[in-house]
């Protein structure tokens, strides 16, 4: 019987998501996909998720698309009808997910498999990390995302830098660039980042999601429409049972109890 695609518990209010291909560095499959947009269906649905923690299982977090499933024999194939089916919708659902997205990647995150991590709120990322546009070397263009957060992320000259020349950038660069929150040692990674997302989850479920919406809008306004927006996110936060609780156990010095909702 062969292993599942992908791996997943909950644990402490946080869903464990492991991309389970380590033969093939966990290379996205249409089934792959499937997989792991149920798995995050699941955790925008299952009350007692409040954090979701996404990492490969092996030596490599992700070489994005799985190459050895393309055939190009019988014509060139429509990559647009790919990213249309499989990872537009992966990019949108990580996004639009009412709750924080961390992604802990171990190893090599290449092409689709890089900007997938960038597209999690936070990313943490072992020592030996490489994050590789590998584009370059096919003669194709960023996706998943890739074109848009990476020179959000660390502006138009090196995202052009990476892109055009499809060289590795190496988990400290990265760190240091902004694309990176965290580089922790492989041998604590797994730990770190579940010891953050446990964090996360004990938190404020409805205000952190509220703050990750109001952030991603944030480069689409200008500033008078954001305040704009913050005034009226603040006005759905501050009539919620969180806000409630936070003044309350500010006012008795004791630590919140939040419940998630």
């Amino acid at each position: 019987m062969s292993a599942p695609l992908l791996q997943q518990r909950i644990e402490n209010a946080v869903l464990h998501v492991v991309l389970n291909r380590p033969d093939k560095l966990n290379a996205f499959t249409p089934e792959l996909h499937l997989a792991l947009r149920d798995a995050l269906n699941g955790a925008s649905l299952e009350r007692g998720v409040r954090a979701v923690l996404l990492t490969g299982a092996g030596r490599g977090f992700c070489a994005g698309q799985d190459l050895g499933m393309r055939d190009t024999a019988a014509g060139p194939p429509d990559l647009g009808e790919s990213l249309e089916d499989y990872y537009n919708p992966l990019i949108r659902q990580l996004r639009a997910l009412p709750m924080p997205v961390l992604c802990a990647v171990n190893g090599v995150a290449a092409g689709a498999g890089a900007n997938i991590a960038f597209a999690c709120d936070i990313v943490l990322a072992a020592r030996s990390a490489r994050f590789i546009q590998s584009f370059a070397k096919l003669g194709l263009v960023p996706d998943a995302g890739g074109s848009w957060s990476l020179p959000a992320l660390i502006g138009e000259s090196r995202a052009k830098a990476l892109c055009l020349t499809g060289d590795p950038l190496s988990a400290e660069d990265a760190e240091r660039w902004g694309l990176v929150y965290q580089v922790s040692d492989d041998a604590t990674l797994i730990a770190d980042a579940t010891a953050l997302a446990e964090r996360l989850a004990a938190g404020p479920t409805r205000g952190l999601g509220l703050t990750k919406s109001l952030l991603q809008q944030a480069s689409d306004n200008t500033l008078d429409a954001q305040l704009d927006v913050e005034r009226d996110t603040q006005r759905v936060a501050g009539a919620g049972a969180e806000y409630a609780e936070g003044v309350a156990a500010f006012k008795a010095k004791r630590t919140p109890q939040f419940n998630g909702i």
